[in-house]
């Protein structure tokens, strides 16, 4: 163990350990201001092809409502949590592909592929539970006596079932898509 230490406080190795050691600190932080960077809504209508869900979600209350808060794509579509968000960007690689590739570059290819990329998005928030969704919507925190008598119901409903948010809140921000069957 002696000889251990003695080799290790050598300043060659000291040094490549603490050049090792800066390097990763450097690549993970570089890595973070990346994913940082491109979790922005700026970031993701950058590409034409989504200026059509960008108009969608103009209009709908996640982008402007009474309460003033404001949600962006990331909100919705990328995990916070670790490494659940790591693979999320990972998979968003094939967007750039698909952009490369001009899969949906016009309005009818958009809409041609608009229900893949919706049943795409589902089963991501439907195996999450909705996770992103309750992060601002929770039952715990809903005043169902202030909501219709509809959504009373189906909230309370959701609540014994242990369904979550897409369930039925499909089209909400986006459009459902023509042939969408429900």
């Amino acid at each position: 163990m002696k000889r251990f230490w003695n080799w290790v406080r050598r300043p060659a190795v000291l040094g490549t350990l603490f050049l090792g050691t800066l390097g990763i600190f450097v690549a993970m932080v570089g890595f973070s201001a990346a994913l940082d960077y491109t979790n922005r809504t700026e970031f993701c209508i950058s590409c034409h092809e989504m200026q059509t869900n960008y108009e969608e979600y103009k209009r709908s209350f996640h982008h402007k409502n009474i309460s003033g808060v404001h949600v962006g794509c990331a909100d919705c579509h990328v995990p916070k949590d670790f490494p659940a968000k790591y693979i999320a960007k990972i998979a968003a690689s094939k967007d750039v592909l698909h952009h490369l590739l001009g899969t949906i570059d016009t309005p009818e290819k958009y809409e041609a592929q608009r229900l893949v990329m919706a049943k795409r998005v589902w089963r991501h928030m439907e195996s999450r539970k909705s996770k992103n969704c309750r992060g601002c919507h929770d039952f715990e925190s809903m005043e169902l006596e202030e909501q219709s008598r509809r959504a009373r119901r189906k909230h309370t409903e959701a609540v014994e079932t242990g369904d979550h948010c897409i369930s039925c809140h499909k089209g909400i921000v986006h459009k459902l898509p023509a042939n969408y069957d429900g």
